[in-house]
């Protein structure tokens, strides 16, 4: 895998965590004002991203590795 193929999985791994914590603090914000269809919306794309990132993260570390 080329070096800018490796940074360009990085910088998008690192653009979905970001996009996770503002998912994540809108949850928040939502089963704090008890709008629980809004929380349960923003949880699931949250988890969502998150297994994604981690999917990307996993492709990573294997070329590292390997």
């Amino acid at each position: 895998m080329k070096q800018s193929t490796v940074r360009a999985l990085f910088q998008a791994y690192n653009s979905l965590h970001i996009i996770i914590d503002e998912l994540y603090e809108g949850f928040e914000k939502a089963v704090e004002n008890e709008d629980y269809s809004d929380a349960s919306l923003l949880e699931a794309r949250a988890d969502r991203l998150f297994s994604e990132a981690e999917a990307i993260l996993a492709v990573i570390l294997e070329y590292q590795n390997g």
